[in-house]
C-alpha cells in the first residue's frame, strides 16, 4: 500500500484559517475536499492518505473523522485537540467513540505559531501529551528550527511515544539551508521514537524555481539522520499547489528517495507511515 502521509482538506467559506490570510496564498484560498483528492491519488498510484489538521478547532477534527468514515482511502486522521485542557483525555475518548473515530491516529498543534519557542515544555502541554500517548496516538511536531530544542527535549521525555516531525521542520531551502537546522535535525533524529515526513519541501523553496536537485540535499540529510525506517512521504496537498502539481511533487520526492536506494523509497511510501501511526489498513 502506497500512502500519502500528509494532506489537508479545507473550505474557507465555512471556517476561518488565519494562516491563509497572506496575499501569496490566494491560489489555494478555496475549498479542497475528498472529491478533489481522490482522482489525484488514483492518477499517481497512491492508495491511501492521512489527513492532517489545519485549524485549532475540535469541530474540524470531528469533521475529518466523518470524512474518513465516508472515504476508505483516508486511512488516518491527525486532528487537533487542546493539549492544555485538563479534560483532554475525555475529549480524546469521545472522539475515538464517534463515527470514524477508529481512524484517529494522531494529534497536532501549530507549535511554530506560538510566541513561546518552549511551548512544548509547558507543564499543561506535557500533561496533555501524556493523555495523547496513553491512548497510543502519535503526536505530529509542526516546528521550525527555532522550536527544535523544545521538540528534542519533549521526545526525550516520552521515550515510548511516537512523534512525527512534519515537513522535516521546514528547512530554509530558499535561503540555501542552515547549519543550525541540520544540527538540530540530527539531534532530534537521535531520539529513536521520532519519524520524519519528507513533505512540504517545495513550498520552502523558491516556488517557481525548484526541482528534485534542489530538494535532494535536504532529503539526503534527513535520510542520513533518520535512516530508511523513519522517513515518510507526504504531498502536503493542497499547500503544495503553490509550487507544483500533485504529480510534480510526488515525482520529485520519489526521485530524491530513489537516489538513496530502493528500500528507502519503498519504506517511505507506506511501511513507515503504517508503523509511525500504528495503522491497521493494508
Amino acid at each position: 500500500m502506497i500512502i500519502d502521509g500528509h494532506q489537508h482538506f479545507w473550505d474557507p467559506t465555512r471556517a476561518d484559517y488565519p494562516w491563509m490570510d497572506a496575499p501569496e496564498l490566494t491560489p489555494i484560498r478555496r475549498a479542497f475536499g475528498p472529491a478533489d483528492l481522490a482522482p489525484l491519488l488514483k492518477a499517481n498510484g497512491v492508495d491511501a492518505s492521512i489527513v492532517v489538521q489545519c485549524r485549532s478547532a475540535l469541530d474540524e477534527t470531528e469533521e475529518f473523522l466523518q470524512v474518513a468514515a465516508a472515504n476508505p482511502f483516508v486511512v488516518g486522521v491527525v486532528g487537533w485537540a487542546d493539549l492544555t485542557d485538563s479534560g483532554l483525555g475525555q475529549t480524546l475518548d469521545r472522539l475515538r467513540a464517534s463515527p470514524g473515530g477508529d481512524k484517529l491516529v494522531g494529534i497536532r498543534h501549530q507549535v511554530h505559531d506560538e510566541p513561546d519557542p518552549d511551548w512544548l515544555l509547558r507543564e499543561d502541554v506535557r500533561r496533555g501529551l501524556a493523555a495523547v500517548f496513553a491512548r497510543d496516538l502519535a503526536y505530529d511536531l509542526l516546528v521550525r528550527t527555532r522550536e527544535l530544542p523544545a521538540a528534542i527535549a519533549t521526545a526525550r521525555a516520552f521515550p515510548q511515544a511516537h512523534f512525527v516531525l512534519d515537513h522535516a521542520a521546514k528547512p530554509p531551502i530558499a535561503d540555501g539551508g542552515s547549519a543550525e537546522w541540520a544540527d538540530r535535525i540530527a539531534a532530534l533524529a537521535a531520539c529513536g521514537n521520532v519519524w520524519c515526513k519528507i513533505s512540504g519541501l517545495a513550498t520552502e523553496s523558491v516556488w517557481n524555481d525548484w526541482g528534485a536537485e534542489r530538494l535532494f540535499p535536504f532529503v539526503e540529510h534527513a535520510a542520513q539522520c533518520f535512516g530508511e525506517d523513519r522517513l515518510i512521504f507526504g504531498s502536503d496537498w493542497p499547500v503544495c499547489l503553490l509550487a507544483g502539481s500533485y504529480g510534480e511533487i510526488k515525482n520529485a520526492l520519489e526521485a530524491c528517495l530513489a537516489k538513496l536506494g530502493g528500500r528507502v523509497r519503498e519504506k517511505a511510501f507506506g511501511v513507515n507511515a503504517k508503523r509511525a501511526y500504528r495503522l491497521s489498513a493494508g
